[in-house]
């Protein structure tokens, strides 16, 4: 539940919030932030118990302010929250957070308002809470988020040293309620040439100067060989680690210089002045700030403590982190997909799942050949037929029913380097596994939580449940069978490569055991090879399990063996020791037995937590079937936990059975 206080009390009637602003009936996602927090919108005559929404202090607000005078009403201030969308408002994008102040909007540095109350009172001395401070702080910073997340983080910056100047725009409400004016911006530049007489200036343009809605207080006339413009859209992170000095007047950009490590010089009153984190040049002439704060207590009561986060996925009220990380997944995607792909050798089927999941503002097209800018992408399985692309396959957390009965996935990956099932070459999520060796605590955390809910839930890769035959008696070993043309099995099983032989070195290894084997599902439902006959299992497995749930297996048995299936990762979810024959993505870091030859590259020792977040929260792209947004791994695991997702449809269901006729001809539809 998010921690910012409700309007409302728990289990009171929402509270009356009147509004005269097309604004506030045109825009329904703010609308629905407001409701949830409580309030009940409605246009009319407000009665003195009521209160009257207003945006900021826009030029609009002028006609709730007066009838707030007339009727006793009180005001609520309504803005965007710190964290907002991949483009300004401007742009057609809705907030994914609002603040509501009835003290005044948050940038008014004559106003006692609700925020500056809260980071003048508040003890933020829980730990638990600094440390989710920081874990938010180190985040934003890893993914390059920040109001407006719209860019390339590797866009090209100034070369490091330079003086960093932030523009505004033109009339800015937190300029005019921050004592500021064009004056203060000329101030400003003369003062961060005069403080580095010897220093290279960087004037850093306002997104919407930059998308042309509003200009700027400096332009083109402004730049000398002194002074340069950065026009760009780029990572303000970036530009924060190659400056020597931030100067600011009231911009968000100040407080992100703070979170960044810097100082800045402030010519404003923004919220973020006055608690010793700033060099104030305009001091506040009142004694209301009269706190020092730390970057983490800073953090905790403006980002987390502060204001109304929504989740558009879930459509409701969260926290922090859960907004965080839902736009986090919609920048990911966007940044990935803007300039469009070309995807190579797609068969029909799946066409409609990559333009659900990578149509992004350019969308996908379909061709042979390559277009830049777009990017080309082909199924990983044909890309030594294509050549040099980047790789599209299943995620790990993919459906509720197989693939190969054409079920639509909730995640796919994009590799750039390899593919995560041909230990001939790097992965990315190889290298995403070697750098996730050491974890921040919020990482940690956010992995350990993944992990034990996915145990609860009994989750897996297709999810297809089944029942729990009576097991004998002895100490169990569970063999993994595998569909003995997958492409992992082909690149990654080395001497052992069926299911027969991997039977025969299970029982090898074992022979006073009991051995359980489970046949694949592809393989069970007729659709792809791999069936051993039955009189070779004889003195190989005790049992064989067909159409059971191998998940509810896992924790009645000793260990696991298996050549490359995925099933051994989702084993280590649940504690159980995995023996692997070949060399899948998790083998080799130390969480396996491993028996066959693995690459030398594997050298680092990352815990299962770090080997959980590089599969399943750094490594896929998921997509809510409910909502059609970008999202991140929690969301996908509460719709395969509700049965919200996606279905195969019946001309789909007709092309699987179709399939099963033409199981050893998988070539022709995969």
């Amino acid at each position: 539940m998010p921690e910012r206080r409700d309007d409302t009390a728990a289990g009171a009637p929402p509270r009356r919030l009147r509004y005269f602003s097309a604004g506030f009936l045109r825009e329904r996602r703010i609308r629905r932030i407001l409701g949830l927090a409580g309030h009940d919108l409605r246009l009319g005559r407000p009665a003195p118990e009521d209160l009257i929404a207003v945006w900021g202090r826009s030029p609009r607000a002028a006609r709730g302010e007066a009838m707030a005078a007339r009727s006793g009403a009180g005001l609520l201030r309504v803005e965007d929250a710190f964290l907002r969308s991949l483009r300004p408002g401007r742009a057609g994008d809705p907030p994914i957070g609002l603040v509501a102040d009835r003290g005044g909007a948050h940038f008014e540095g004559d106003a006692a308002t609700e925020l500056e109350t809260l980071l003048a009172t508040a003890p933020f001395d829980d730990t638990a809470l600094l440390d989710r401070a920081r874990g938010g702080i180190a985040r934003m910073r890893e993914a390059h988020l920040t109001k407006y997340t719209g860019f390339d983080p590797e866009a090209p910056v100034p070369d490091p040293g330079y003086v960093l100047v932030i523009d505004q725009t033109e009339g800015d409400a937190s300029v005019r309620f921050g004592g500021a004016d064009r004056n203060t911006f000329r101030e400003m530049l003369y003062w961060a040439q005069e403080d580095f007489p010897a220093g290279r200036i960087v004037i850093k343009t306002h997104p919407e100067t930059q998308g042309g809605f509003r200009p700027g207080y400096f332009g083109p006339s402004d730049a000398n060989e002194r002074v340069t413009l950065c026009t760009d859209p780029v990572s303000p992170w970036r530009l924060m680690e190659g400056a020597v000095a931030v100067y600011v007047v009231s911009s968000q950009m100040g407080f992100e210089a703070i979170l960044a490590g810097h100082r800045p010089v402030v010519f404003g009153r923004p919220f973020y002045a006055g608690w010793g984190l700033t060099d104030d040049r305009h001091p506040l002439p009142f004694p209301r700030r009269n706190r020092a704060l730390t970057r983490a207590q800073l953090f905790a009561g403006a980002m987390i403590d502060y204001p109304l986060w929504y989740d558009p996925a879930r459509d409701r009220l969260c926290t922090f982190e859960d907004a965080l990380e839902q736009l986090a997944a919609e920048t990911r995607a966007w940044r990935e997909d803007r300039h469009g792909w070309v995807a190579s050798g797609m068969r029909l089927w799946k066409r409609p799942v990559l333009r659900d999941f990578f149509g992004g503002p350019a969308g996908v097209s379909f061709a042979d050949r390559p277009a830049p800018p777009r990017r080309r992408m082909c199924w990983a399985n044909r890309a030594g037929e294509i050549g040099e692309v980047v790789r599209v396959e299943d995620g790990f957390l993919r459906s509720r029913g197989l693939g190969a009965e054409l079920v639509p996935p909730l995640s796919l990956v994009l590799d750039d380097l390899g593919i995560y099932y041909d230990p001939g070459r790097e992965s990315r999520l190889e290298r995403l596994i070697a750098e996730r060796a050491t974890l921040r605590p919020d990482q940690q955390d956010r992995a350990e939580r993944l992990i034990a809910r996915l145990v609860s839930l009994g989750l897996s890769k297709y999810n297809l449940g089944g029942d729990l035959p009576e097991l004998p008696e002895g100490r169990r070993i569970l063999v993994a069978g595998q569909v003995e043309d997958d492409a992992s099995i082909r690149l990654g099983a080395g001497a052992v490569n069926t299911n027969l032989g991997l039977l025969q070195a299970a029982r090898a290894a074992n022979p006073g055991a009991v051995i359980l084997y489970k046949p694949h599902p592809d393989v069970e439902a007729g659709l792809r090879p791999g069936a051993i006959p039955q009189d070779a299992l004889e003195g190989l497995a005790d049992a064989v399990l067909a159409r059971a749930d191998p998940i509810a297996l896992l924790p009645h048995v000793a260990a696991l063996w298996t050549m490359t299936s995925l099933l051994g990762f989702e084993a280590l979810l649940r504690g159980t020791p995995v023996h692997t024959t070949g060399a899948p993505f998790y083998a080799g870091w130390g969480l396996t037995t491993d028996h066959g030859e693995i690459p030398p590259r594997r050298r680092a020792r990352p815990d299962l937590a770090g080997l959980v977040h590089a599969t399943l929260i750094d490594y896929p792209r998921y997509r809510d079937p409910v909502s059609g947004r970008p999202c991140p791994v929690e969301v996908a695991i509460d719709r395969l936990a509700t049965g919200r997702v996606a279905h195969p449809g019946a001309a789909n269901r007709l092309l699987s059975k179709l399939q099963g006729l033409l199981a050893s001809r998988a070539h022709l539809w995969r």
